[in-house]
């Protein structure tokens, strides 16, 4: 006879899943799922104004949809997770260790008393909370540390608590520890209750204010109590509070007082947690009142992301249009050195100095002419035309080192220029302005500069070899030394028809003359407009190799993608839509 099988085990009454319908679910999954990836990983290093908040608000959002949010959407809304919370020496501990009738949570004078956060809740849930479904970052402890740790949780259980409802003790808010605040605000943010505790002396202080604040944006379930109240002063402190949260808006939230007691073995006399244990005990056994309050804060969680997603959002924004007009200074910078050397080579100021003795040694000695001759069998070289040689290489330096000297000198300039205009755009731009190097070109730059001139010549005595001689029968007859002619046509090419000293000379017109003769009016046209927009272009390839630096800099800050405003307004709209 076949065995019959097992019965399955009971589901506790407390933890249960209750999953939504298939569609409802998948689709709610899909942009939980789609908002927490495009939150993680968001790049916000740019040190503009607001960044600190928008990083907290990152943090925060991330952690909700970790922490809570994902885990509850998909499980039952038992046991629920009452956090509390408080300033320092509110009585968190005490109060904790009151409801759970021992003492689970440090007491004491030493501030601050809690370092390690205690959950304590039923036996019966114990092993719920120690999946770790919620605060699932946070290792499990039985006890605290002699570190202090506030990586782990210490989780305990309490049969005096009521089933279905843990309470979570926490660092306190205005901690003298800067650690405890972000915990405490953790904690906060995976809590399906609060419980604010504040004090007779504190309840008007900022601290205690900033958490209500918070709850009223989370829309969280929230519930106040009010210690240590001399019983003498307690209708006039308690009717003050009341008129508070009610101007504040907050009046509808369910208060509690305790009155200014002993404390005996960190716990409070019994008659002073009544009203609240009720209401525990109350959340506890009403499943449905349990399911509403623990619906409205997870509802309170995702309907506060249709503004905070879209603040983070227009955040990454300005963080985009900012890098843009780091990117736009450094355009600037570079175009404006290459308007400049636009201006130098054409104009004729660059043919000064030593190039125009090179120029004056070689034309005026009759080398230049000599680069045209008739062909005549059996001519000997003469002594002038070997020393031709000479001056030609000469020039042909003496030109190349004045155009490095200028795209070089150009280069340095847009250099300090970016710098300049970096520090003048708030302390983001002043940051990344101070990153080695900026001010000046790159170490490669002379080198390229120089290899680049180099083969620029030489691609100008190609486009001479090419372009043809306009009269074929004056080719028979007509020898040139395509280098040196070459050469003449750079130094009209960069301006020296335009230069003062050519006018002076009365040769302004020389090299034109020549080369008219030699390649034609139309070739010469051609080859003109090829050399110098090849040369534009070269020294183009050469500035966008060096704004590259830049984008390196732009991009090791941290700047989020441009895409990544609109793929956090897309998850937004999806969130609300599966909803």
């Amino acid at each position: 006879m076949a065995e019959t099988p097992p019965d399955p085990p009971e589901e506790s009454a407390h933890v249960r899943e209750l999953p939504l319908p298939k569609p409802v679910s998948r689709a709610l999954t899909a942009a939980l799922s789609n908002l927490k990836n495009s939150v993680t990983g968001l790049r916000l290093g740019l040190d503009v104004p607001g960044v600190e908040d928008a990083r907290k608000a990152q943090a925060e959002i991330l952690a909700q949809l970790e922490n809570y949010v994902i885990p509850r959407v998909h499980m039952s809304v038992a046991p629920a997770l009452v956090v509390v919370v408080g300033s320092t020496g509110a009585g968190k501990s005490t109060l904790v260790n009151t409801l759970a009738a021992a003492k689970l949570s440090a007491t004491g004078v030493r501030r601050p008393t809690t370092g390690t956060p205690v959950l304590a809740c039923h036996p019966d849930d114990r092993d719920w909370f120690a999946k770790g479904e919620v605060l699932g970052g946070m290792i499990r402890v039985d006890r605290p540390g002699t570190d202090g740790t506030l990586d782990s949780l210490v989780l305990s259980s309490s049969e005096r608590l009521p089933p279905g409802v843990a309470l979570l003790d926490t660092p306190d808010i205005d901690s003298v520890v800067e650690a405890h605040h972000e915990v405490a605000h953790r904690m906060l943010d995976a809590a399906d209750l609060w419980v604010f505790v504040t004090t007779a002396a504190r309840y008007a202080d900022a601290p205690s204010w900033s958490v209500l604040r918070r709850a009223k944006e989370r829309g969280a379930r929230l519930a106040i109590v009010l210690s240590r109240v001399p019983v003498r002063s307690r209708d006039v402190i308690d009717k003050h509070f009341a008129r508070m949260l009610q101007e504040y808006g907050l009046g509808d939230v369910e208060r509690f007082v305790i009155n200014e007691s002993t404390v005996t073995a960190g716990r409070l006399p019994e008659e002073e947690v009544a009203e609240l244990r009720m209401w525990l005990t109350e959340l506890s056994v009403d499943g449905q009142r349990r399911e509403q309050a623990i619906q409205a804060t997870l509802d309170g969680v995702m309907s506060s992301f249709r503004a905070r997603v879209p603040a983070l959002a227009r955040h990454l924004e300005a963080q985009v249009a900012f890098r843009a007009e780091l990117r736009t200074d450094v355009d600037a910078a570079y175009m404006a050195a290459l308007a400049e050397i636009d201006e130098v080579t054409t104009n004729g100021s660059l043919l000064r100095g030593e190039v125009l003795a090179r120029w004056q040694d070689f034309a005026g000695s009759g080398d230049l002419m000599r680069t045209l001759h008739m062909r005549r069998p059996g001519r000997l070289a003469t002594k002038a035309s070997q020393q031709a040689p000479a001056r030609s290489r000469a020039f042909k330096h003496a030109l190349r080192a004045a155009l490095e000297s200028v795209i070089v000198a150009a280069g340095q300039r847009a250099a300090e220029e970016v710098v300049t205009r970096w520090r003048q755009r708030d302390r983001a731009g002043d940051r990344l302005a101070a990153t080695p190097g900026l001010g000046r070109p790159s170490e490669e730059f002379v080198r390229r500069v120089g290899r680049m001139v180099g083969a620029w010549q030489e691609h100008v005595v190609g486009l001479v070899r090419t372009g043809g001689v306009a009269k074929r029968s004056v080719a028979k007859l007509v020898s040139f030394d395509e280098e040196s002619l070459s050469l003449v046509f750079m130094i009209g090419l960069l301006g020296y028809g335009s230069s003062e000293v050519a006018e002076a000379s009365g040769t302004g017109t020389l090299p034109e003359r020549l080369l008219r003769g030699v390649l034609g009016a139309d070739s010469l046209r051609t080859i003109g407009t090829r050399a110098r927009s090849d040369l534009r272009a070269r020294i183009s390839l050469l500035f966008d190799e060096e704004t590259l630096r830049y984008v390196q800099v732009l991009d090791e800050a941290g700047i989020p993608d441009e895409a990544a405003a609109k793929r956090l307004y897309q998850a937004t709209y999806n969130l609300e839509v599966a909803r």
